[in-house]
């Protein structure tokens, strides 16, 4: 009797996990003024890297040119997508899109001007990188920034496709 208890109560936990793990519903811009769900944020079954950036932020700045120099190599290897998103506020948001082509970013950029998406996941302090599973699951949270640091990102993503 205890066992059929405990499966029901498992699998409620399970779903609870699941639940919590997922990407908040907000809505953000792109750089050409689309609106994205982010929800619906994927990379076609694939992870994908969210990374939280502005830019006045030096350490930011300097994690996403890192990953640039080593971004295709990532993407044939593995297939992981980049979503860069700026909390830049105000007149900053303007300086988003000559940052961007001035680094050559090649990622996909969102806006978060207002911090909605910062706030829902509980970001307190950038630069900050979360790794989202093919199935839209929050399976790794990183916040700062160190030389080679980007290293360990991809190997988080090489783990979640050989599991």
């Amino acid at each position: 009797m205890k066992k059929l208890f405990l499966i029901p109560v498992l699998a409620l936990f399970a779903s609870i996990q699941t639940a919590l793990a997922q990407l908040p519903t907000v809505t953000l811009k792109t750089m050409d003024g689309k609106s994205v769900n982010t929800a619906e944020l994927s990379n076609d079954g694939k992870p994908f890297i969210i990374d939280f950036f502005a830019t006045w932020c030096k350490p930011c700045n300097r994690e996403l040119d890192a990953i640039a120099e080593v971004y295709e190599d990532w993407q044939a290897e593995t297939g992981v997508k980049i979503i860069a998103v700026s909390i830049d506020q105000g007149q900053n948001i303007n300086k988003v899109k000559p940052l961007v082509a001035n680094h050559g970013w090649e990622y996909e950029i969102l806006l978060d001007p207002n911090g909605d998406f910062k706030r829902a996941l509980g970001i307190q302090m950038i630069p900050y990188v979360l790794i989202v599973d093919g199935q839209g699951n929050i399976v790794y949270k990183h916040n700062g920034y160190t030389d080679g640091a980007e290293t360990e990102l991809i190997e988080k993503v090489r783990k979640l496709l050989n599991k």
